[in-house]
């Protein structure tokens, strides 16, 4: 019998298509999974089990499979989206718990190409800090459950990470994908500015944060941000020498980057240059206003989101954080500090076609209650183990997060990929050199 969860989206829908399985049957065999292992890990905040069943047989009825990009692929959702039946939490018991009428527009696109949605992933409280825990549930990284997933978008990648699903969606606002796929053996890109809808209404920081999927391989990110942007399938760019900086150095002052990550970082660099690639040394102008200004946004995108909560529910240190950014509100949505930082970085550039850097400076902090403990322990947590995402959600430029190698404790290692903006295709391209030359087992050995 062939055993589907494990298996990549691109994988599942093909056998949709050609009728060698049915979506029932492959949802059917995540949520089994779901079942006898998220316990251990954490990922789900809600699992949807007969509502996705029932949503599975319509996909079958549908008839349409050539149409079905996704089809009968199992896909979880990350709890500050909105999924048409259920509540949106984003980690909060200062969040209503109505079901929602509709859903996000990237929640109806996957549905449209053929997804069913399982369940809605873990967040830690409005998303904002980089490990996933809270009053709702703790994500654990399935390599080590002994650490944290990573955030905000730890319960998606988790899911994946475990094999529960083979894509789940998520977000970025200062790291939010990239910080979990690299913690746990992900591939996923936080495309430009405006390539995905963030939806009407929505919080997304003030232009900081973007959606954008987190899978197994290169082809499943692809394929799942081609659906998310509405473009449909695109053909894999012709592979062409580019122009590849390579820094090791943290954009934060004071902050290092530790052995194991400035090592992948240097061996994905030797595969790019074996494959033709221009590669050299050299790091971008950060400017030494770099931390104030991402503290900035980071604290005033939460202002905004906890504006019209309760705040006696909210946990203390997204209270802190809240009343931090509160007078910086307009400062962030001026826009005016972000453009700067953009016309600093845009000659770097102009010299080089991407930047490739460690993905991470560290591991992730240990599986914790962090939601528990004093605002500046969780803040520096944070920015040591993962100062080199926001700097491109500032900028709004595309970066990527690619396995590359092993920590000593055998868990993932990875490294980012960031390009100007329209370059999305560009920088999957080169993550798919990297997969093809140092090759990643997809999924967790959770069972």
């Amino acid at each position: 019998m062939t055993s589907w969860a494990g298996r990549t989206a691109a994988e599942i829908s093909a056998a949709v298509r050609e009728k060698r399985v049915t979506p029932r049957e492959v949802v059917a065999e995540h949520l089994d999974r779901i079942e006898r292992f998220d316990g251990r890990v954490g990922a789900f905040r809600t699992v949807r089990a007969e509502a996705a069943l029932a949503e599975a047989e319509e996909v079958a009825a549908r008839g349409d499979f050539a149409d079905l990009p996704l089809a009968g692929v199992p896909v979880a959702v990350k709890d500050n989206l909105t999924v048409r039946g259920e509540s949106r939490r984003v980690g909060s018991a200062a969040t209503p718990d109505a079901p929602a009428a509709e859903d996000h527009v990237t929640v109806a696109r996957l549905r449209a190409a053929g997804a069913v949605v399982v369940g809605l992933t873990n967040v830690p409280e409005l998303c904002v800090f980089g490990t996933t825990d809270g009053v709702l549930g703790t994500s654990r990284n399935p390599w080590d459950p002994t650490r944290s997933a990573g955030g905000s978008s730890g319960g998606s990648a988790a899911a994946v990470a475990a094999g529960m699903v083979p894509i789940a969606l998520g977000n970025d606002g200062m790291g939010s994908l990239r910080i979990p796929a690299a913690n746990c053996g992900l591939v996923t890109i936080k495309p430009g500015h405006g390539v995905v809808p963030t939806g009407d209404g929505d919080s997304d920081w003030f232009g900081l944060s973007e959606n954008g999927p987190l899978a197994t391989t290169v082809e499943d990110a692809r394929l799942m941000l081609s659906v998310l942007a509405g473009t449909g399938p695109e053909p894999r760019p012709e592979p062409s020498a580019l122009r590849v900086a390579v820094s090791l150095r943290s954009p934060l002052a004071g902050v290092t980057v530790s052995r194991p990550y400035t090592t992948a970082a240097r061996e994905a660099a030797e595969v790019l240059m074996k494959a033709g690639h221009q590669v050299r040394r050299a790091d971008p102008p950060y400017p030494m206003s770099l931390a104030v200004t991402s503290l900035i946004h980071w604290t005033a995108g939460t202002a905004a989101d906890a504006q019209h909560l309760d705040r006696r529910l909210l946990t203390r240190r997204t209270r802190v954080h809240a009343a931090l950014g509160r007078p910086f509100v307009g400062t962030a949505r001026s826009g005016a500090s972000r453009e700067q930082l953009r016309r600093r970085l845009e000659p770097f550039f102009a010299d080089h076609d991407v930047l490739l850097t460690p993905a991470l400076a560290r591991r992730s902090p240990k599986a914790a209650p962090w939601h528990e403990r004093g605002w500046l322990r969780n803040v520096l947590a944070n920015t040591n183990y993962s100062p080199l995402t926001p700097a491109w959600n500032l900028t709004g430029w595309p970066a990527l997060s690619v396995p590359c190698g092993t920590l000593p404790s055998g868990a993932p290692c990875a490294v980012q990929l960031v390009g100007r903006p329209g370059t999305e295709s560009r920088l999957l391209a080169l993550a798919e050199q990297l997969e093809e030359r140092i090759p990643w087992r997809r999924t967790a050995p959770v069972d």
